[in-house]
This record gives structure tokens, sequence and C-alpha cells, in this order.
């Protein structure tokens, strides 16, 4: 097997690879092939095949889809009209993206665990059906913009809830 090469994988996007297309992708039925061979990334998102398909498949570039896609579903809120544009890109602005959050489940006597980091205590509530308070604290550090939150399970006093919002900007 001297004489034997290994062929490289090519995209579907290159055209000598376009009329090939029902022989690589034999489980695609037909009436989605003339979506493949589409090259504007507004047509493939208005047709039947899903993205998500045209994403793993290498014919939408991930940050060009993620654009469009924003801007598609924007667009299908507001009117024609000049107010309805100003309505609609006030609507996609106002939409608020909140800071991921992580809980930390602990089997612990003390309420305060040392995480590394120095926290100030800035409330307190009592929590329905918890004979146990909530307790929220935010890093010291000036430019971070960290939160955790406290409190005991009901159901099993020694274990300690931790949930923190956010992440760290500093070491």
């Amino acid at each position: 097997m001297e004489g034997d090469e290994l062929q490289p994988l090519v995209s579907p996007l290159i055209p000598e690879v376009g009329s090939q297309l029902p022989q690589l992708f034999p489980f695609i039925p037909p009436s989605l092939q003339p979506a493949m061979t589409t090259n504007s990334a507004h047509e493939l998102i208005g047709s039947d095949m899903d993205w998500a398909v045209q994403l793993l498949l290498g014919w939408v570039d991930p940050n060009q889809l993620a654009l469009i896609f924003k801007d598609h579903i924007c667009s299908e809120n507001g009117n024609n009209n000049d107010e309805g544009k100003k309505q609609q890109a006030a609507s996609c602005k106002s939409k608020r993206k909140y800071p991921s959050r992580v809980a930390f489940h602990t089997r612990s006597s003390e309420d305060i665990l040392d995480d590394g980091y120095k926290w100030r205590k800035y409330g307190q509530k009592i929590v329905k059906n918890s004979s146990h308070p909530r307790s929220y604290y935010r890093c010291t550090n000036h430019t971070c913009n960290v939160k955790k939150q406290i409190q005991r399970l009901s159901k099993d006093r020694s274990i300690v809830v931790t949930t923190y919002e956010g992440i760290h900007n500093h070491p």
C-alpha cells in the first residue's frame, strides 16, 4: 500500500464537492439538499434545514451565525416603520445578560467556609419553608462584582449551600 495516500476531508462549501453531496451524505432527504448548496447564511436560517446541523457540518461560521440569528430574532418583533424599528432596537438592547450561578453543597458545622476570597456581608433574609436564614455576601475587591449566598438546607441541617454568582476577575 505504498502508492495509497490518505485523502483529506473536504468542506462541502467547495464547488467540486457540491455536486457529490448526495453521495457523501446519503441520509439527507432530497427536500433538504437544495438548502445545502446556498452560500448566504441568511438563506440558511430561513431554510427548512436545522441551523444546528448546518453548524455541525461546517456550512456556516459559528460567529456569523450567532450575529445573524440574533438579528433574525430581533427583527421578528418590530414593524417596518421607523417607530417599530426604535421599539425593536430598544427591546433587543433591554435584554439583560445574567451572570452564571454555581451552587455547592458542603457538609459542615460552620456556616462561613473559607474559599480564599474576602467577603462583605450585605444582607440576610428569612426564607419561606426554611428555619435557617439566607446570608448575602459581596467580594471585597473593588473591581469584582461576584456575590454569594449561604444557606443551610432545611431537610439536612448539616449541609451548607453556597451559591456563587459571577466570576472573580482577580487572583
